[in-house]
């Protein structure tokens, strides 16, 4: 039932869904990134059902939208499982709002997670990453000294691309060699340790910043203004390098690329949970499958080999 005191005009989606957006940032502090990914699936929803008011909200029509997603948009069961979650959580929130009496999603099945290897670069593939970035023709040695070090800083610190993105200057330890990310994904703060390779990098890059007269608080600094990198600015550059490697990848590969390069060097699975930020050490055994080179060394401790 809706409560007393709702107006008409309050019921519809857009007005609704607004007002979830906000308790969902300010009351419950979900992150910037989490609301995005609400509004997204929200707004597919209601066009594609041509939904205005939250009565019209029904488990016939959103299944008609999962149904849609993976027939006609090749939605992977991944996908079809965060707009399952999505929608739940804002209907959820509804009915504690009194706006709708039953939430239609709870009925609804969810398809088995596909368990898939995570993508990752090859050490050569990795190695020649660097190697291009290092000697892409830049404009300006600033170019050339913050580019080589944020492409390392994914492959050597295994950062996600917000993390990266709102690192603060103050954040880099280079005294002690560690990277503070603050509130990283699950509001959860850690320390990655910087190895001397990527200490190399990082230091070049900051002398070069400071020739330059940047003083902007985050640690990856526009190349035109005395402000921090932008997410279209890193989306420019990694398009920029795609093509100049000639290999397809995304940020948040290069992070896979830290984690298997860790395990095929050595690195403890527990350490490496730590360093990544994983809230289970069950997200980061999924790393233990995809390195071929680990598994090679485990097999040769068969006693029979």
């Amino acid at each position: 039932m809706v409560r007393i005191g709702v107006e008409i005009h309050s019921m519809d989606v857009k007005e609704i869904a607004q007002k979830f957006y906000d308790y969902s940032l300010h009351i419950k502090g979900y992150s910037k990134e989490t609301i995005r990914r609400y509004k997204y699936v929200i707004d597919l929803y209601r066009q594609y059902c041509q939904i205005t008011n939250i009565k019209e909200v029904s488990e016939e029509n959103v299944r008609s939208l999962f149904f849609h997603g993976r027939a006609q948009r090749n939605w992977s069961a991944n996908t079809l499982i965060i707009f399952h979650k999505s929608l739940l959580v804002f209907l959820r929130w509804c009915m504690s709002q009194g706006y709708i009496d039953f939430n239609p999603v709870e009925n609804i099945e969810k398809p088995c997670l596909e368990q898939k290897l995570p993508q990752k670069l090859t050490k050569q593939d990795s190695t020649r990453l660097l190697e291009i970035v290092y000697n892409y023709p830049y404009k300006n040695k600033f170019l050339s000294y913050r580019n080589y070090a944020l492409f390392a800083m994914f492959v050597f610190a295994g950062l996600r691309k917000s993390e990266l993105l709102n690192l603060r200057f103050a954040d880099v330890d280079m005294e002690n060699l560690a990277i503070f990310v603050s509130q990283g994904k699950g509001k959860k703060d850690r320390l990655v340790p910087i190895s001397q390779t990527l200490a190399h990098s990082l230091r070049r890059y900051l002398e070069e910043r400071k020739n330059k007269n940047i003083t902007c608080p985050q640690f990856f600094a526009s190349s035109i203004r005395n402000n921090g990198l932008t997410e279209d600015g890193l989306r420019h550059l990694v398009k920029r390098v795609q093509k100049a490697v000639g290999l397809k990848f995304s940020v948040h590969k290069l992070r896979h690329t830290f984690a298997t390069l860790m395990l095929e060097g050595g690195c403890d699975i527990y350490t490496l949970s730590k360093m990544m930020g994983h809230s289970d050490i069950k997200t980061t055994t999924i790393y233990l499958s995809a390195s071929i080179d680990h598994l090679r060394s485990q097999i040769l401790k068969h006693p029979l080999n």
